[in-house]
């Protein structure tokens, strides 16, 4: 039987790709495995053939999440860990700006974005000008950098921040108010666990934006025992209407280790798919609102990916030892 790709789904690739399926069966109907096993599989070999890595955003399909990726995890994870690896190319699956941070930390490195079209609206929404005119406008201000960046504009910030360390990045800086941008929302909720002022920038993600707090209470008249949780990108009824707010890896940590009879994940919704394939004895409900970029990573080029070590991301060596300067910052906060 073969798969979009003409890759054959045999005997031996079922047997190989078993624990894989043994992962996903909770949430990946078993008329579907067939079509992704083959892949799976080739990419797995390839990957021994070629010293790589893939790093797998927890927004990434499940198949690529539980099938293919070597390190999972929220962009702080993926930035922590891309300074770490030890192999020669090292292939995001991920949107763009995270492939740029991972050649940050390792410029030596074949870094490989499987299609260079997945980008972040939150990226878009600020240039490297306009982080030059706000710091004519606000003279001798800190600018705290969401990583949903471009390298370009990194290399004009302070320091970077992901949702998951933004209040400590802030707050290490010891300084009466900062710039912080391009998230709206988080910068709002930043606001709200912080004394220091916080001067917001005006962009949004398209994931997280059309959630509401209606949204939120209709489904809690839906369901019983629900358990809100959200990612502090949603705007500010979201979070009044959740009963706990986190990053991507506090949203994992809590539903791990609260185990909450029903929850519901408000952030994009591959995530919660790849959170009930690890504790199956939670029901999620799923108010799926999809991200386009991260969806344009799929499991057949990132086999394209690994066959053509293309397409390659390269920065600027000047551009990158300054945003290179800003990711180091934030990593070197202690949490807290």
């Amino acid at each position: 039987m073969p798969d979009a790709g003409g890759h054959a789904y045999t005997p031996a690739i079922a047997e190989a790709t078993a624990p894989v399926y043994e992962r996903l069966k909770r949430v990946m109907p078993a008329v579907e495995w067939p079509f992704h096993a083959p892949l799976v599989h080739a990419i797995n070999r390839l990957k021994e053939q070629r010293n790589a890595v893939i790093l797998a955003h927890n927004y990434m399909a499940p198949e690529i999440f539980h099938g293919v990726a070597d390190i999972v995890g929220d962009s702080l994870a993926l930035a922590r860990r891309a300074a770490e690896t030890d192999a020669g190319v090292i292939v995001v699956a991920g949107v763009h700006f995270m492939a740029e941070t991972a050649k940050l930390m390792n410029p030596s490195r074949t870094v490989l974005i499987p299609d260079t079209g997945a980008g972040c609206s939150l990226a878009e929404s600020i240039t490297p000008q306009d982080v030059r005119d706000l710091r004519l406008r606000y003279p001798g201000v800190p600018v705290v950098a969401y990583v949903n960046t471009s390298a370009a504009v990194k290399a004009e910030v302070d320091i970077c921040c992901t949702s998951g360390n933004a209040v400590e990045v802030v707050e290490s800086l010891n300084v009466p108010r900062v710039l912080f941008l391009p998230d709206r929302f988080l910068a709002a909720y930043v606001a709200t666990q912080t004394k220091t002022e916080i001067i917001p920038w005006s962009g949004r993600c398209e994931v997280h934006e059309r959630f509401t707090g209606d949204e939120i209470r209709e489904f809690r008249g839906r369901f019983d025992e629900l358990t809100v949780i959200a990612h502090p990108e949603c705007p500010p009824d979201v979070l009044d209407a959740a009963d706990f707010v986190g990053s991507t890896a506090r949203m994992v940590d809590y539903v791990t280790a609260e185990r909450p009879r029903r929850v519901l994940m408000v952030t994009e919704c591959s995530m919660s798919d790849n959170v009930a394939a690890a504790v199956p004895d939670v029901e999620f409900v799923r108010p799926c609102n999809l991200c386009p970029h991260m969806k344009k990573i799929t499991l057949a080029n990132i086999l394209t990916a690994l066959e053509t070590l293309e397409p390659r991301v390269e920065i600027d060596p000047d551009l990158a030892a300054a945003a290179r300067r800003s990711v180091e910052r934030m990593l070197a906060v202690k949490p807290r």
